[in-house]
């Protein structure tokens, strides 16, 4: 079952149970999907699970940064309302790296491409990136880089 496959199972059974919140979140997603796929090939355009992974991503790190700016400004229920969505959609991401995996990984990459300074960083995050495929996020895997080679 693909992911877009697993998003439109779970919407019917949200329709059926009269889940609102998680109607409404999964609705959006799926737009979001379907806006990607036109955008990459056209109204015929599907996106394979890689590609909806990361408009998943997307749609999560946009919930994060809400979530921060709705605490900074003292709007806790608006924060609130983001939480719920966020772990909604947090069930179709793979699941994430722990940090002992995440830290042999980098280690393994750095060997691999033979960097030796931060100036080499760009290339390890590259073949990094392709390795991770999704399961740790662009912020961390940068962090532990930076920490391993510096």
């Amino acid at each position: 079952m693909t992911l877009e496959q697993r998003i439109d199972s779970d919407l019917k059974e949200a329709m059926r149970a009269k889940d609102a919140a998680k109607l409404s979140v999964l609705r959006m997603l799926k737009s979001a999907l379907k806006y990607s796929a036109i955008e990459k090939a056209g109204a015929d355009g599907k996106l394979d699970d890689t590609e909806s992974t990361q408009v998943i991503r997307k749609q999560v790190k946009q919930r994060q940064d809400s979530i921060e700016s709705f605490e900074k400004g003292g709007r806790a229920e608006l924060a609130e309302k983001e939480k719920t969505e966020l772990a909604i959609l947090a069930a179709y991401l793979p699941q994430a790296m722990a940090p002992e995996e995440l830290a042999r990984i980098v280690r393994e990459t750095i060997a691999e491409v033979g960097a030796t300074s931060k100036a080499q960083m760009g290339a390890v995050m590259k073949t990094l990136q392709a390795k991770v495929a999704g399961r740790a996020d662009g912020k961390s895997l940068s962090q532990e880089v930076q920490r391993q080679l510096g």
